[in-house]
């Protein structure tokens, strides 16, 4: 690698909050400028509607720092499902979490996590829903979103759990093969199997219709 390469590199590092190996991230947002699309994501919506509105804000109620990432947007549009992939890690089997607070919607108030994330029609997400007050696990293959059952439960949509409104909150997957593992603030909810994306793909995260949410420290690490 040459010396101009190396300098470029480490000065990304130190612009973004990022701090990664080849098969590990932990990413705070505290670096990165207030108030402009975050750095080193891509932006996309799964459905119908407006695309949603990342931006980097401050709070000071923020788990690491002083900074985080918000989706803005309040567009009620039903099957709308706004994400925001990150670039720079991919992953077949990964432990992945996030910190997040829901802030307001009507339609939903929702905060989730994606892997295996192949395009926006595509991928797995497991999301936590303060209006619903319940944590789903879902693929969206070819832009259908449809849930995937607990083991053990044919009939349950997900596990009916607490989602506190306007606290900050943690949501975790251990993803193994073809079997997801889901936790919320440190509890084990459920195990989902399921083999419709069995090959390696981006992390990010994913909200849904008017949902208004903070996301801050997102972690990924290989498996």
């Amino acid at each position: 690698m040459s010396c101009r390469l190396t300098i470029f590199i480490f000065f990304l590092f130190l612009a973004t909050g990022e701090s990664a190996g080849a098969n590990e991230l932990t990413l705070d947002f505290d670096h990165m400028d207030a108030h402009i699309a975050p750095v080193g994501f891509t932006q996309a919506r799964t459905g119908r509607g407006g695309t949603g509105a990342w931006e980097i804000k401050e709070d000071n109620t923020a788990p690491s720092g002083k900074k985080i990432l918000a989706q803005t947007s309040s567009d009620p549009t039903n099957y709308r499902f706004p994400l925001c992939i990150y670039d720079a890690f991919e992953a077949r089997d990964v432990d992945l979490s996030i910190s997040f607070k829901p802030l307001s919607g009507t339609v939903d108030q929702a905060a989730g996590l994606v892997w295996r994330y192949q395009d926006p029609d595509n991928y797995y997400v497991v999301r936590a829903n303060a209006l619903e007050e319940n944590v789903v696990l879902y693929k969206v293959e070819n832009g259908k979103r449809s849930d995937l059952k607990p083991q053990g439960s044919w009939f349950a949509y997900g596990k009916d759990t607490p989602v506190p409104l306007g606290v900050w909150s943690s949501l975790r997957v251990l993803v193994r093969s073809n079997t997801f593992s889901v936790s919320l603030n440190g509890e084990h909810l459920f195990d989902v199997e399921d083999d419709t994306f069995p090959q390696p793909g981006k992390v990010g995260l994913w909200t849904k219709a008017d949902s208004v949410t903070l996301f801050d420290t997102l972690t990924a690490r290989s498996l």
